[in-house]
Parts: structure tokens; sequence; C-alpha cells
């Protein structure tokens, strides 16, 4: 009985508070009776400590599981009676501190637990898991026992981040604000409104430094609530903007670079396309007509008329095709070989000499690879997006193959050339650096400089952020941890489907 005893205490260790009296095997519940220990207790109210019994009560409470079944405590509880005459409480029911609280019919180490649950997956899904873990709970019980979990306190750090994420994307988002150097979450704003930002930093301050994209309702907000904060641009957005300066100058210039390293082919329908429009809309501009009212009169958006005057050339804009590596590759040679020695060889002819060397596949398949070009094709259709790839990657990082196109590139084009050298110039500034900005100073003079229309898009609104973008390519902080969080916001709005409202997310967010 005494070893029997021993492996109650050490099963039911979480019980230790109690004592056990039995266990009980009901199949798929193992029931324990237990009763609180007979020592005085304090008075709720006046804390007197009292050991007299007024009466019992038997409380209910589950326990975490044992061996994959529930587990069921059946505590017997004294009511005491307070010592002091006048107390407003003459009898009380007594607690069990860190086992047993008030109202409740779970143990406090099964409410942990459950807790830990419903934090990672929420309402359904929470439920589901409860279930296979022998203590089911229902999706609306995950749900408050969710929203009763404590937020962390709100602190302000020294370095805040500040980003968007979409509720509804196109329509409605929202602010999360986070502690850029540690990553943790300081609280989640119901939309990323310029007013709602300076009033959230107005009740707040203290911060130093403000990490944020080239929003500019942000940095108004900053601007307003804390004048002496120092904001501080994303580095990563500054690269991002600048790659699509890049891709528009490579296509502007396609016309220049794409004879040379694309082979000769006539344009599909898109390419067609690009050069109607461009005409269409190079017509009344070489007129005189403005572009609002060439907009107009074309009944196109202004930006696609300033896209379209802003190409010197229609660009061709060619999708790379691809395909599947096919039985016939290993013969491309000796098929190109004969079709460029009699055009008019017929495909049947084809398929007996590549059977003689191998071959096994079918004469379909033969037609097809002959159809689509593959076998005069040397090298595939370079595009303005594989172009531009090959500009924003670091040449150490290229193939020998990509080198020897970058080149091409660099010597069909004296524009993709000097775009080539600016954007290594550029890529240079993204380590942080005390004199990068005197170095990005001089990379606007020459990007000015040069005949690059896109570039100088992008210089201009580096001047108009001009001391967050300084801030940002000489100090440390950045926005990544907040991309990670909106990351992971993601991950959270999916397990939701979008059945909780904002008050859900947000309590979600700032617990992970």
């Amino acid at each position: 009985m005494r070893d029997v005893n021993e492996l109650v205490g050490v099963v039911f260790s979480g019980l230790s508070a109690l004592v056990v009296e039995g266990v009980t095997d009901e199949g798929e519940v193992i029931r324990v009776s237990a009763r609180t220990r007979d020592d005085p207790v304090p008075c709720p109210v006046c804390g007197r400590q009292t050991g007299r019994v007024h009466g019992f009560h038997r409380r209910v409470v589950a326990d975490v599981p044992v061996d994959g079944r529930r587990v069921v405590a059946s505590v017997r509880v004294r009511r005491m009676v307070c010592p002091v005459l006048g107390c407003p409480r003459q009898t009380f029911r007594e607690q069990v501190p860190g086992l047993i609280e008030r109202y409740q019919r779970r143990t406090r180490r099964l409410a942990v637990q459950l807790g830990q649950v419903v934090k990672e997956l929420a309402g359904r899904a929470g439920a589901r898991l409860s279930r296979a873990l022998a203590c089911a709970i229902s999706r609306s019980t995950a749900l408050r026992m969710l929203t009763r979990r404590a937020l962390p306190p709100l602190r302000v750090p020294r370095v805040l981040g500040v980003d968007d994420f979409a509720l509804k994307r196109r329509h409605r988002y929202a602010t999360v604000i986070i502690d850029a150097e540690t990553g943790e979450r300081i609280d989640v704003l119901p939309d990323r409104t310029t007013q709602t930002l300076a009033a959230w930093l107005r009740e707040h301050p203290g911060a130093e430094y403000v990490c944020r994209d080239g929003s500019g309702s942000y940095g108004e907000a900053v601007r307003q609530a804390l004048p002496e904060a120092v904001q501080v641009s994303d580095r990563w957005h500054l690269w991002s903007n600048l790659c699509g300066k890049v891709l528009a100058e490579v296509r502007s210039h396609a016309a220049c670079w794409a004879t040379t390293v694309n082979p000769a082919r006539p344009g599909g329908v898109r390419e067609q396309t690009t050069r109607e429009r461009w005409q269409r809309v190079h017509d009344p501009l070489d007129k005189g007509v403005g572009p609002l009212e060439c907009a107009r009169r074309l009944d196109v958006a202004l930006n696609t008329v300033k896209r379209y005057a802003r190409m010197k050339e229609p660009t061709g804009d060619r999708r790379t095709p691809r395909y599947r590596p096919t039985l016939a590759d290993p013969y491309r040679d000796h098929l190109r070989r004969r079709r460029a020695e009699d055009p008019a060889v017929p495909v049947t002819h084809l398929l007996r000499e590549i059977k003689e060397l191998g071959y096994t596949g079918r004469a379909n398949l033969l037609v097809r690879y002959i159809t689509q070009g593959r076998a005069e094709g040397d090298k595939p259709v370079t595009t303005p997006q594989r172009s531009a790839r090959l500009l924003l990657t670091r040449p150490e990082n290229l193939r020998d193959k990509d080198t020897a196109l970058l080149r091409e590139l660099t010597e069909a084009c004296p524009e993709v050339t000097e775009l080539a050298r600016l954007t290594g110039e550029s890529a240079q500034l993204l380590a942080p650096a005390q004199d990068d900005d005197a170095k990005l100073t001089h990379w606007i003079t020459t990007v000015r400089a040069a005949d690059l229309p896109h570039l100088h898009s992008f210089a201009n609104g580096l001047e108009l952020d001009r001391a967050a973008v300084d801030a940002g390519l000489t100090l440390p902080y950045h926005n990544g941890s907040t991309e990670g969080v909106n990351t992971r916001t993601k991950r959270i709005m999916r397990q939701m489907h979008g059945r909780a409202g904002f008050t859900l997310l947000r309590h979600r967010i700032l617990l992970q």
C-alpha cells in the first residue's frame, strides 16, 4: 500500500496541495477523491486566520489527462467561520491558491496548458486539438480562455517600428507597432491614418527613433507628435523601390538591347499590342497635346499616358517560354543541322534518323518540339524582368552564362551600362556607414546627370524624405522585425478565416 501511495503522489503531483483519498478507474475517466488539508486559512475580507469549520462542500474540477484519459478530481472543501465579530463575511468557502481558482472547473495547470493551445490555434482548431488531448473544450470556451489571457504591459521602447498590414486587401488596413530592437509587439491600431498614429504617439511619448517605410502619413504623424524623434527609412523598401525603377529603365531601352541579346524572331501579340499603344499615345503628344488631354481623348489613365510618354521606343516585352525537358533534347544539334541543310526535310525522315541514334519518343512529341522552335533555339528569350534581375544581383552570385549575358546587355546599350554602374553603387550604400549620406548626395547628382528618367523620379523621392533616408543609411535600425510580425499576422488571419473581428485579432497579435 505504501508503494501505491507513492505512485499516486508521483502521477498526481499537481494535486499535492490536497490530501488524495482514492483513485477510481471509470474507463474513459480517472476520478480522484481528495480533500483540503486541516490547516487554518485567512478570511478573504479581514485576513484573520481561522480553523473553525462551519460545513463542507464538494467541488468537481478537471485536471491534466493521464494515460490519454480525462482526470476528474472530486474535492471536499470546507466552509469556515470568521472569528472576528462584525466581519462582513461571517462564513466563507476556502480556496486552494495555485490549484483551484474561484468559480473555475479546471485546475490551474490544466488551464495554463489549454491557454497555450488556444493562444496558438484560437477557437475551432483549438477545440479540435483539445479533444485529441483528452481535455475537450468547445470553440466558444476556447475563445473565452483566449480573451481572458492578460496582455503584456504596454511600454514605450527607445526604437519603434511602424508598418501597416491589410485587414481586407485594397480596402482596410491596420497599423502594428513593435520594438524594432527586440521584435516585441507594442500595440495594434485599427487603421493607418495620420491622426490615429499621432494620437497614439502623443499618449505614449518617449521613443527616440521611429523606423518606417516611405509612407507619407506615418512620417507626418511622427513629425506632429514626436518632432524631436529621428525617423529611419527602411533600407529594404528603398531597395525595392529602386528595383522597380531599374525594371522600368530596362523596359524603356528594350529596343536597344533586345535585338542583340534575343534571337531574331517575330514578336508576339503582347509586343504588337505594346507598339500599337505606344503609337496611339505618341501621335497626339508629338502634336503638342498635353498628357491630361491625351488621356481624356484616348480614354486611358493619366499614369498610362505618362508611362508610354517616357518610352523613347516601344519595348519588346516578351515572355520567356518555359519548356519541360523532353526526350528530344539530346538530339537538338542533329535536328538543327539537318533542318539548316534542308528546311523542307519531312518529319518522318528526322524521326527515323534520331531513332537510329537512340530516340525512344513518339512522332507527335517530335512535331511539337520542332513547331515550338526548340530545335533552332540557341538561347531563351531574354525578358526585361530577367535583364533587370541580372543588374540587381551581386556579381559574385551570378553564374558564368548569366555573367556573359549581362556583358552582352551592357555592351549593346550605353544607358544600360550606366544603369548597371549606378545600381552597383546604390547597393553599396545599403550597408550602414557614417559617410553614406555624403555618398548618397554624390549618387543623386550622378543620376540627375544621366539620361535615365525613371531613376530621376526615384532620386526626387529620396530628396523629399532625405532626412529619414540618411538615417536609414547611417543607423543600424530597420523595419525587418516589423515585416516578420506582418508575416505571422497573415498566418493568424488565415487561421481565423475572417470570422473574427479586429479586437480578437489585436489580442492574438499582442500575445505572440
